[in-house]
């Protein structure tokens, strides 16, 4: 028989005759040479020359496969449909180049009840959307990252549905062609976010996925990637497999199973390590062959009772009968070809052919690299390591077995009647990996499993076999690198090592304790990312009692990474996250409970504690080991169910609470007396039931009947749908987790710029208390306030406009604006946002708004307008108190509305705030290099404004009743080569220039303490502005009253004699318009100013009051010994 195969050259084999043709006879040796050294010597272990010649034939095929495929471009190319729709999202949104599209939609997007369709462009770190219709442009961008919430679902307003939700707002898309897609794609790219989120790692390509047998018109390689990596996932959890194991394919099947006589119809799943068989109905058999098992796999006799029929056989002597597959010589040959990059296997094929395209071999991961050590260094090796202390080759519940009573013999009857059925049930459905595993299976584990299988049992159903099974020695390296290592994991390993089931007699002696130390500490070794976290210690404890370290070690690790993700690291996601699903579920199946126990807070309180327990902490272990039976054949949906099955059973005495202590009682004195009758072990005292159990105890509780409730009652959970639950509910943990992140954030930076004694004193002096600074039920940044004292001194250190002796005054200024609802205290938010940020990043117009509102009320006060209404308020204040409700009424709808200030809104500026806004000006300008600059540019706009403001005064009305001032010469003191101005317009200017006059001459007075001058600027304007006494109408004004300030009398006289045009008014337009006439001023405020600056120069000078403030206490306490 003859073949003929290309691999650069033809090689013919004929009759025992080999010819061989090349380019060059070098290259007919090198190819002959690796033919000897890799294909002859493997021909030995076959039998017949058919063999050897299908095995020949299927390795030169599997070679020239790989190197046609060699010879493609590594990555796959997107089609030119898809390639342009990329490009018109980077052009429409911006998008760099290395924003990936994963795939794009038609649909609408809806706006109240209006639809706007477009398209939605799905890339791997955004969701975007553009529409452009009727010559509107619609466009928006959502980062994966933002979105707390993410449903499918359809109502009349929104038909078939799906609503994005973020921190802000929320978007609503209809009018899919495929909605389902379209969801279960945002699903994944939602989830890949929220683990980098948690992991802090960037998202990439997987690229060791099977690629697809043929491409899809207009679809990415990236979506096919993310379509592959969903299918594993999927796979790995229906059957407990490795993170690396890749799903290669599947297809439709029967499998006969010999112990009920029939064909099952299933799926036949395989992957590079694995063949693996679910059968379509749940529960009725499933099987899992590992490939290092397998020793035949033989194509049987098709039929028409049997049609393409495959055979696998194990080393177990088992065989496995599958039939009715579609392409049986396309699967035989993928088989085979996994078969011979399977370590230590020995395999037969009859009649089998290999697959065209070779994966990578799979081989057992490498011991991790060293983590950095985070401790102080290394301990002494025998402190907690020693070759020396006794290791525990067995379970320690068998080391420390203590004989049974003997009236305990009907128990231990009914125990060897436990073993017997498993022994029974081993001999039907097969025992090890390969068992099959069916609803009897299951019937066996909720009757309980014996207690000399529990540890067999355990490894078998959580996959731990397969990992120790090819890992041999893993565990053993791994206590040997981490011997003597001292990391903050090692210490708190050893806080924790006395507290795991102290009462129990296996963990009183060195031998358990040495054993828990070197399992907990290997693990942490494996994966720092976890290291070590509570809870942890109580759950391999129970390990060690029914298996061997190393068995212990592989289930730690099966709990950890697969069967309870993300439980156990430094926020306990994976438990808050199923905490959110309990809550879920409450609500749909006890709704009346769930309204009460959400009143009470009680569910977050308790059940955090069953999950990461897995109920070992509040229940009595023998009791507890059971629901552990069950969880790790089942997995999580045993936890709900038990849970579930316990609100219920206390549900009238729970409605009937009336506070968490109460109900937290009564769960905890339920738990305590679920006992398990069936025990033969001695009874192991339960520290809280002993505590709590009182003179009454209630009744016990058999936790069989316990589980038997929950599987009737709440046994219709399937675990999709838990995975669903899981998923909304990890976007909402995961941006709570970062929501307290960033507020953590901003506390620290809030406490560091405040001043640590006079927050002290502040908030937790006599004069007030934290009760009146701290209200809990606002937002955080808006919770923890400050006086104006604190104001100051932040406005002071951190303000870029500075105003010399004047920052005090502006600084009230600003505190007034900003109190909104006058109770005299602002937020963070107040202050950062609204204050700061507009002098630090707002532009010259924002900038000039903020400048021109803090020289109008509620900024600045007049002494008349203080004045005159102090009396009013007094007659008043009933009717004032009568009002008080329809005043707050109003402030709260306009709270609600949404609040959109122009520069039109603001009031008109009357020439008294005028002069003192050119005052403070005049200040903020004094310390700028280009003072003299400024000083000419708001002299000129000074001047340009109070000829706008008397010009406006003849259209607003005829001014008759405008009192003529005449005004000294201090105009030629500022302005020497200004031109003379005449009539009303210079009487104006000429009041300006003295008020800069003054307030470049005037020095303030003395003052004990700020609030001194915080006083004056509330009850007047401030220092420099004064108000005739003869213009007020009001009896009790004295002449200290308008003269605050104010150090001798002819000063005094001068003043009453200048008084402003009250007629005068500008707007901020007309502000706005005359300041960019001048070039330095549009620079002054144009300019950017970094507050981080501002912040570390806080900090230095902080820290150098703090070593002052040290080195004093300790002069002090040196000179009082």
């Amino acid at each position: 028989m003859a073949f003929r195969y290309f691999i650069h050259h033809w090689l013919i084999l004929m009759d025992g005759c080999v010819c061989v043709s090349g380019s060059s006879r070098k290259e007919i040796t090198e190819h002959w040479e690796w033919l000897e050294t890799n294909l002859l010597q493997t021909l030995s272990i076959f039998d017949n020359d058919d063999d050897i010649t299908t095995f020949v034939k299927g390795k030169i095929q599997g070679i020239i496969a790989e190197e046609n495929k060699s010879g493609k471009p590594q990555e796959d190319e997107d089609p030119g449909k898809f390639r342009e729709a990329e490009l018109k999202m980077r052009k429409l949104f911006g998008m760099p180049e290395e924003e990936k599209l994963v795939n794009y939609y038609p649909c609408s997007n809806w706006k109240g009840r209006v639809p706007r369709q477009g398209w939605i462009y799905l890339s791997v770190n955004h969701l975007c959307f553009y529409s452009f219709l009727l010559g509107k442009e619609v466009s928006l961008v959502v980062q994966w990252t933002d979105v707390t919430q993410l449903d499918k679902n359809a109502t009349l307003v929104f038909p078939e549905s799906i609503r994005v939700s973020t921190r802000d707002t929320e978007h609503f898309f209809s009018m899919f062609l495929n909605i389902n897609e379209t969801f279960k794609l945002m699903e994944q790219l939602a989830n890949i976010a929220m683990r980098q989120l948690l992991d802090n790692e960037s998202f990439s390509a997987d690229r060791s996925l099977p690629k697809p047998c043929k491409t899809l018109k207009n679809v990415s390689a990236l979506k096919r990637d993310l379509d592959a990596r969903a299918k594993n996932e999927r796979y790995r959890a229906l059957f407990r497999l490795t993170q690396d194991e890749r799903l290669d394919g599947h297809t439709d099947c029967t499998l006969w199973t010999p112990f009920a006589k029939m064909h099952v119809v299933g799926q036949m799943f395989v992957s590079n390590n694995y063949i693996c068989f679910a059968s379509r109905e749940e529960d009725l058999c499933q099987l899992i062959i590992p490939l290092r098992e397998v020793t035949i796999v033989e194509k049987a006799d098709s039929s028409s009772v049997l049609p393409s029929p495959l055979s696998i056989s194990t080393k177990n002597k088992m065989t496995f009968l599958f039939a009715n597959l579609k392409d049986r010589d396309f699967l035989v040959q993928r088989i085979s070809d996994f078969l011979q990059r399977t370590p230590d296997s020995v395999t037969r094929f009859h009649i089998c052919h290999c697959f065209q395209e070779n994966p990578s071999p799979s081989t057992p991961p490498s011991l991790p690299p060293s983590p950095p050590v985070l401790g102080l260094g290394e301990m002494p090796q025998n402190q907690h390591y020693s070759p020396n202390l006794p290791t525990a080759k067995k379970g320690l519940l068998q080391i420390y077995q203590q004989d049974v009573p003997e009236e305990l013999g009907p128990k231990v009857t009914r125990e060897k009647m436990k073993e017997e059925s498993w022994n029974i049930h081993f001999f039907e459905f097969g025992r090890g990996v390969c068992m099959y595993r069916t609803s009897k299976s299951r019937e066996l584990v909720l009757n309980g499993i014996p207690e000399s299988l529990r540890g067999e049992l355990w490894l078998l159903f959580s996959g731990g076999q397969n990992e120790m099974a090819t890992h041999p020695g893993y565990y053993g390296s791994l206590v040997e690198q981490a011997m003597g290592k001292c990391t903050l994991a090692t210490e708190e390993i050893e806080r924790d090592l006395h507290r795991s089931m102290p009462e129990h007699h296996a963990f009183q002696n060195e031998m358990g304790i040495a054993a828990l130390r070197r399992v907990l500490t290997a693990y942490a070794y494996r994966n720092p990312s976890i290291g070590y976290c509570q809870a942890m210690n109580i759950v391999t404890s129970v390990l060690l009692l029914y298996c061997t370290e190393e068995e212990a070690f592989w289930l730690l690790v099966a709990l950890c990474e697969r069967m309870l993700p993300d439980y156990y690291n430094t926020r306990v996601v994976g438990a808050l996250v199923d905490q959110g699903v309990f809550e879920e579920l409450t609500r749909e199946c006890l709704p009346l409970l769930y309204e009460h126990m959400q009143d009470l807070g009680v569910i977050s309180t308790i059940s955090l504690s069953w999950f990461l327990t897995l109920f070992l902490s509040v229940m009595p272990f023998d009791s507890a080991v059971l629901l552990v039976d069950c969880f790790f054949y089942e997995g999580i949906k045993v936890i709900f169910q038990v849970a579930l099955a316990v609100l219920h059973a206390n549900m009238d005495q729970l409605l009937s609470c009336s506070d968490e202590g109460e109900a937290m009682t009564i769960l905890g004195r339920y738990l305590d007396n679920v006992v398990n009758k069936q025990t033969v072990s001695p009874p192991i005292p339960h520290l809280h039931a002993l505590l709590t159990s009182g003179n009454n105890p209630p009744p016990e509780i058999d936790v069989f009947e316990l589980i038997k409730a929950s599987y009737e009652k709440f046994g219709s959970l399937r675990a999709d749908v838990i995975e669903q639950m899981r998923f909304k509910q990890r976007l909402k943990v995961i941006q709570s987790l970062e929501d307290t992140a960033k507020r953590s954030v901003v506390s620290v930076v809030f406490m560091c710029l405040s001043q640590a004694k006079h927050i002290m004193s502040c908030y937790w002096g006599a004069s007030s208390t934290a009760a009146e600074r701290h209200d809990p039920s606002l937002p955080y940044l808006e919770q923890y306030r400050i006086d104006s004292g604190q104001f100051t001194q932040l406005f002071s250190t951190l303000a870029p406009w500075s105003c010399g002796l004047h920052t005090n005054t502006l600084s009230s200024r600003l505190f007034r604006l900003l109190d909104q609802n006058k109770d005299s205290l602002i937020n963070f938010k107040e202050f950062f946002v609204t204050g700061l940020s507009g002098m630090y990043h707002g532009d010259m117009t924002e900038k000039l708004k903020l400048l021109y509102k803090l020289h109008l009320p509620p900024g600045m006060f007049t002494v008349t307008e203080t004045l005159l209404n102090r009396p009013w308020k007094e007659c008043n204040s009933v009717k004032e108190k009568l009002k008080d409700y329809k005043y707050y009424l109003r402030m709260w709808a306009k709270e609600k509305e949404p609040k959109k200030e122009s520069i039109k809104d603001l009031p008109r500026m009357n020439q008294e705030q005028f002069i003192e806004m050119c005052k403070t000006l005049y200040n903020m300008f004094s310390e700028d290099p280009m003072e003299q600059e400024l000083y000419h540019g708001i002299a000129t706009v000074a001047s340009l404004l109070l000829r706008i403001g008397e010009v406006g005064k003849k259209f607003t009305n005829n001014g008759s009743q405008k009192t003529e001032v005449q005004l000294s010469s201090a105009v030629d003191a500022l302005q020497p080569e200004r031109e003379d101005s005449s009539g009303e317009g210079g009487s104006g200017q000429s009041l300006v220039s003295k008020a800069l006059a003054e307030a470049q001459l005037e020095t303030p007075p003395a003052t004990a303490a700020g609030s001194d001058e915080e006083a004056k600027d509330d009850t007047s304007v401030s220092s420099y502005s004064v108000v005739s006494a003869g213009s007020l109408q009001c009896e009790d004004i004295a002449d200290d009253t308008v003269l605050i300030g104010c150090a001798s009398g002819d000063v005094v006289d001068r003043r009453r004699g200048s008084v402003p045009d009250a007629d005068w008014s500008i707007t901020f337009e007309q502000v706005l318009a005359s300041f960019l006439t001048e070039t330095s001023l549009v620079d002054y405020f144009e300019k950017k100013h970094d507050i981080q600056s501002k912040i570390t120069a806080c900090k230095s000078l902080r820290a150098v009051e703090r070593q002052t403030s040290t080195s004093s206490d300790h002069d002090f306490s040196l000179n009082t010994h």
